[in-house]
């Protein structure tokens, strides 16, 4: 099983989480870095363009402190033993499949092998 939110690399993903809306912009769109980086003038709103409520940009050490926090948090979750697990687990059809051919026990038995490999901590 992937993951489907990939880990969080780069400032433009802790941007997005410090405010909601487009609030910014690049200089040079190929060219991602915080020296490239500006607020719009206006952006759009339920009610046409409105002016951007974000009046200056953060510092960059909050966008790479917040980039850090989003990082490790992706981190904690997909490298728990929770996320360990539920790669592994059988699908839930062949995890009733178990249930109704092998018994309550049966499935037990199953879903144990993977608890005692990625054992709480």
């Amino acid at each position: 099983m992937a993951n489907s939110i990939p880990r969080p690399s780069h400032i433009e993903d802790a941007l997005c989480v410090m405010h909601t809306r487009q609030w910014f912009t690049w200089t040079d769109s190929k060219n991602k870095i915080y020296a490239n980086l500006r607020l719009t003038e206006k952006y759009g709103g339920e009610n046409g363009l409105i002016d951007n409520p974000v009046t200056e940009l953060p510092t960059e050490s909050a966008v790479n402190a917040k980039l850090t926090e989003l990082q490790d948090a992706w981190d904690l979750e997909h490298d728990s033993y929770k996320s360990k697990r539920k790669a592994e687990y059988p699908s839930i059809a062949d995890q009733l499949d178990d249930i109704y051919h092998n018994g309550i026990d049966g499935w037990k038995a199953t879903i144990k092998t993977t608890k005692d490999k990625y054992a709480k901590s």
